[in-house]
């Protein structure tokens, strides 16, 4: 199996947690910044999330791809308009954005389906964690 998504996003979302704590006028500036530029106006808010995915694609930052694709999905983008900013994506980026564009795909194809239950040593972990 290729990389997890859900994982690489909830492991991402912890750490940057730390660092809403221990620099939040930065945090808070970044997220500003993303709110503005991720407004609708001109362009929709998912024609600018497909931007974004692209740009992730081609600077190869897969906590990026997986925010995106999350927000993708929230907004309800088709498979065709995902492959459609991918197939742009290497076009601007050559080889290397056509491996991570793989990855977006797949990335895509995880979160838009229902999240699996924990199996075998996770499975166990989970039900040691929640006996506390």
């Amino acid at each position: 199996m290729g990389k997890d998504f859900r994982e690489i996003t909830r492991s991402v979302s912890t750490s940057l947690a730390e660092l809403r704590t221990d620099q939040p006028d930065v945090m808070k500036g970044f997220s500003a910044l993303g709110d503005a530029a991720l407004r609708d106006g001109a362009l929709t808010k998912k024609t600018k999330e497909l931007i974004a995915l692209a740009l992730g694609v081609a600077s190869h930052c897969d906590a990026c791809l997986g925010f995106h694709l999350k927000a993708l999905v929230r907004l309800g983008a088709t498979r065709a308009e995902v492959e459609e900013a991918l197939g742009v994506a290497v076009y601007m980026g050559g080889g290397p954005s056509l491996m991570y564009a793989a990855d977006a795909l797949a990335g895509f194809e995880q979160l838009s389906a229902p999240p699996r239950a924990p199996t075998g040593d996770a499975a166990r972990a989970h039900l040691v964690g929640s006996a506390h």
